[in-house]
């Protein structure tokens, strides 16, 4: 894969599937604009990394309404350009269905804004802007093998965002692949990351709950996922516009 003069955006960049996907576009001669929401420390250590020149932070809360054209344009404005968005920023939340109903909308709306809307609008920033300059470009948006599959009974709200967000990828792939602008979908399984080594810990128990429901038995690093992703916003497969890719190790085989 070749990313030489391409820059990427990609939101929830500092950490996890984000942070390898910075640093496997970097490796192939890419730019990336790193988005992260609050963890300024883990963004400057991913920048540090990888080098000043080819890492630019960007920080804003995709949970707040309206932020995607300040982001969209802080991030255009470093390289004057972005060839690839990478929606990859997401929220897993733990939703009490006979709780109070006041929590239960907060907690859908909080995750349909970060997980959804925010992706949508910076899709839209996106497209605009290459419809605009015609120049193209490459949207690659990380959705769950929840959007399938669904998930447990306390995340609803997850499977359902993420299940809109297949929808969205295979919509924006129809309307816009005749002007050059390819979308595509990845939809990870669990992944071993450092929030996930942090929910090991506090439950002993749970790797290998997962491991058993992984017929593969492991669970993928997000290295796989980050290629996965750099597969298809390298370019090399634009017929490919429209599709979601699940990797799950087996978990989920449609």
């Amino acid at each position: 894969m070749n990313f030489a003069g391409k820059v990427a955006l990609v939101t929830g960049g500092s950490r996890g599937i984000g942070a390898a996907t910075t640093r496997a576009i970097v490796s192939s001669g890419g730019s990336v604009v790193v988005h992260y929401g609050s963890n300024q420390e883990a963004a400057e250590m991913l920048v540090a990394e990888v080098g000043r020149d080819r890492c630019h932070l960007v920080r804003a809360d995709l949970g707040t309404a309206g932020v995607a054209a300040g982001l969209w344009g802080e991030a255009l404005a470093w390289k004057g350009k972005i060839d690839v968005l990478v929606n990859n920023a997401g929220i897993f939340l733990t939703e009490d269905r006979a709780g109070p109903d006041e929590v239960w909308r907060e907690l859908w709306l909080r995750t349909l804004q970060i997980n959804l809307i925010s992706a949508a609008d910076l899709s839209r920033e996106a497209i605009n802007c290459w419809l605009a300059a015609k120049s193209g470009g490459a949207i690659v948006n990380v959705a769950s093998r929840a959007a399938f599959r669904g998930d447990s009974p306390d995340h609803w709200s997850y499977a359902a965002s993420k299940g809109a967000l297949v929808s969205l990828t295979k919509t924006l792939a129809r309307a816009y692949s005749g002007q050059g602008i390819y979308s595509y979908g990845i939809a990870p399984g669990f992944v071993m990351t450092d929030m996930a080594q942090a929910e090991f810990d506090r439950d002993p128990t749970m790797r290998q709950r997962l491991i058993n429901d992984i017929p593969y038995g492991e669970i993928a690093p997000a290295e796989e996922i980050a290629n996965a992703i750099c597969f298809f916003a390298s370019g090399l497969a634009t017929h490919a516009t429209g599709q979601t890719l699940d990797v799950n190790g087996a978990s989920y085989v449609r």
